[in-house]
């Protein structure tokens, strides 16, 4: 390997001057956000929830944002070596984040400097970062952030001390704190001091003053760096900010997610550094925090998180917050599929190898349909860029049939379909055991691959009846919830629910579907403090007879989708006829 000339101080780790390393990568990646989502009117400006890996996004982002966000925060695995799970109210704990690297702490440093130079390049010339660490890598990041925004532009380590967090009996001082860089972009950067209720002690330092003015003047900026209090029991904050841990108990502000930061500590970090109507991101957003505190204080936003509870947690969590302006849910579809497909695997028959290695089966090769076995039964794998078709199944259960065997799985990313209940009917009459499985988008992360363990969920069906309480008028009631090869659920799943409807967590209704944009018209969800959902939607008013589409979206306790589409149709006379269910593409990311 030839000499690398070093000219500053600098973190070295193995890997990072390499052919595949960080710092020869192309990170320039400019793959097409769709919105698969919409919120609210459409506006000029619709702030923006992506799902996908953050540094495709943030690629994919440059284009449009290069030089233009305000303020990033981001909380970042902190390289603990634990996967960190979310505990739904029915069934089983589902893995929310992963905080394992193959490589260990090279891997993890590697991920980490490929997003902060990407970060840096969105930044506006005022802007600001925010990263958010702990013990485990604090120091590590330091030298990575002053490397990359360079250490003259390093502002502080914010100390935050949380001092209701309960250790346990540990053999040291008990860590209760974590700690949060501040980088800024240039000199010109934006800061506004901000004061506290004092809250400990009863002593003032003394200093002559001439008027209140002054003295106004003194308590918010301090003399030599030494805080001074008003009569009131104002300070103004230093670098250690002692606010509460969120607890478990609280069913207001806590919507169970691992590792999920109190408001209190973004609204300190935006009020400090961005203005109203500035834009502010978050990259590994996870419950979304940082985007609901900017939509209480006014700032426009985008986050981004590659994991599906975290996109599903914080899309809840905006739908709550009153006079919630538009946003959109974005995502890469299948061309982040296609991306990762073509980084990964030089031939198609390594990529369906690999699906089935993780599905537990196994090749097989010379038939047309048939890519593998599973036990008894033959498996088909969908390809990554383009929808599963009722005719793609017929022809695998006719391939399964001629081949005299009796079991038939067809792994798929997104579908384009009639109801699954109708094809695995179909397949039975022609004497077929039919399974038709999600592929988890799991796959693509590398340390879910090295953990395992990852699930393949049939798809569902549900059934729903439009009725008409008023002339043009339609709402939707859902009448059940069904999924196929109900052994494939948990046991303890299956134990734990009473009634279909505990399968539903969230359920939408698109009143006027136009394109694969779900615009929701109407919806209705479980929350921590709120675990009874409504089966009845509201009220929709169609402005003219005729036939009407109407998309029905519903998310399970698993996190997966399904959408199923309705017909409606009002004569002049203000009949309704009854609806009538329509093939649909199941995925919102075809």
């Amino acid at each position: 390997m030839a000499k690398i000339p070093i000219t500053k101080t600098e973190l070295v780790w193995p890997g990072k001057y390499s052919e595949e390393g960080v710092l020869a990568r192309a990170l320039r990646t400019n793959l097409p956000l769709q919105t698969v989502e919409a919120f609210g009117p459409q506006t000029e400006w619709q702030n923006k929830l992506i799902q996908g890996d953050n540094l495709l996004v943030m690629g994919s982002l440059l284009k449009e944002f290069a030089g233009k966000i305000d303020l990033i925060y981001i909380d970042p695995p902190f390289a603990t070596g634990t996967d960190f799970s979310i505990l739904p109210a029915i069934g089983q704990q589902q893995v929310a984040y992963r905080d394992t690297w193959i490589d260990g702490t090279s891997g993890y440093l590697a991920m980490m400097a490929e997003r902060l130079r990407l970060i840096r390049d969105l930044l506006s010339p005022t802007g600001s970062l925010f990263l958010h660490c702990d013990r485990h890598v604090s120091h590590l990041l330091r030298a990575t952030g002053d490397e990359i925004f360079g250490a003259e532009n390093f502002l502080n380590e914010i100390v935050w001390y949380y001092y209701n967090k309960f250790q346990g009996n540990v053999k040291r001082f008990a860590s209760n704190h974590d700690v949060v860089l501040w980088y800024h972009k240039s000199k010109n950067y934006k800061f506004k001091p901000q004061l506290e209720k004092r809250t400990e002690g009863n002593v003032k330092q003394l200093v002559r003053l001439w008027s209140k003015e002054k003295a106004a003047i003194i308590n918010a900026k301090g003399i030599d760096g030494k805080v001074m209090y008003r009569e009131t029991g104002e300070r103004t904050v230093d670098d250690v900010w002692r606010i509460s841990m969120l607890q478990p108990a609280d069913r207001t502000e806590n919507c169970g997610f691992p590792t999920q930061k109190p408001e209190a500590l973004l609204q300190r970090i935006l009020q400090a550094a961005s203005s109203p109507g500035d834009l502010v991101a978050d990259f590994f957003c996870g419950s979304g925090t940082t985007l609901a505190v900017a939509e209480k204080l006014n700032r426009r936003w985008i986050g981004c998180d590659l994991g599906r509870w975290g996109i599903h947690t914080t899309r809840k969590r905006l739908l709550g917050i009153a006079g919630c302006k538009p946003f959109a849910v974005l995502n890469l579809g299948k061309d982040e599929r296609q991306q990762w497909q073509r980084e990964n695997f030089a031939v198609q028959c390594e990529y369906v190898a690999f699906i089935l290695n993780l599905y537990g089966g196994h090749p097989a090769t010379g038939l047309a349909r048939i890519h593998g076995k599973k036990s008894k039964a033959l498996v088909h794998v969908g390809t990554v860029d383009v929808s599963i078709t009722t005719a793609d199944i017929d022809a695998a259960v006719d391939e399964c049939a001629n081949l005299k065997q009796r079991e038939l799985h067809v792994l798929g990313w997104a579908w384009n379909t009639e109801r699954c209940d109708v094809l695995i009917e179909a397949a039975r009459q022609k004497g077929i055991n039919l399974q038709l499985l999600q592929i988890p988008q799991e796959v693509m992360e590398s340390q879910a691959v090295l953990k395992g363990g990852l699930r393949f969920c049939p798809l569902a069906y549900l059934e729903a009846q439009i009725e008409q309480p008023g002339d043009l008028t339609a709402r939707v009631v859902l009448k059940g919830f069904v999924i196929p090869n109900a052994e494939l659920i948990p046991e303890d799943v299956r134990n734990a629910t009473k009634k279909w409807s505990d399968y539903i967590d969230y359920w939408a209704v698109d009143w006027n579907p136009q394109n694969d944009t779900f615009t929701q018209g109407w919806a209705a969800y479980r929350t921590r403090k709120e675990r009874k959902l409504p089966l009845s939607s509201g009220s929709h008013a169609y402005e003219d007879a005729g036939i009407h589409s109407v998309l029905v979206r519903v998310i399970d306790i698993f996190g997966n989708e399904t959408r199923q589409a309705f017909a409606v149709e009002f004569s002049s006379r203000s009949g309704a006829l009854p609806p009538v269910a329509v093939p649909r593409d199941r995925s919102a990311g075809a």
